[in-house]
């Protein structure tokens, strides 16, 4: 799950690096192209902001799964200690 989070991100951050470079050079290479700087700018920073916080959402994925993936090994190696004979406490 987490895995697939980090390639949206590697994207939103992509598209929001292509919108920064639209902005900053909008109207001068090509004008055909839409000529509206700030619009680039807004769509650049929704982008970023937006692969922030899936980003985030992907660490936090990642470090739960650690946990649980670790709470279940120690069980098992506790599972494993004990004795056929031995009762829980």
């Amino acid at each position: 799950m987490a895995r697939n989070l980090y390639i949206l991100v590697g994207v939103l951050l992509l598209f929001a690096m292509v919108s920064f470079v639209m902005a900053m050079t909008s109207g001068r290479m090509q004008p055909a192209l839409p000529a509206n700087g700030t619009l680039w700018k807004t769509t650049a920073l929704f982008l970023t902001v937006g692969g922030l916080v899936v980003a985030l959402l992907g660490v936090m994925t990642a470090m739960f799964q650690q946990v649980d993936r670790r709470n279940e090994e120690r069980r098992m190696r506790q599972h494993g200690r004990r004795g056929p004979g031995t009762r829980e406490r």
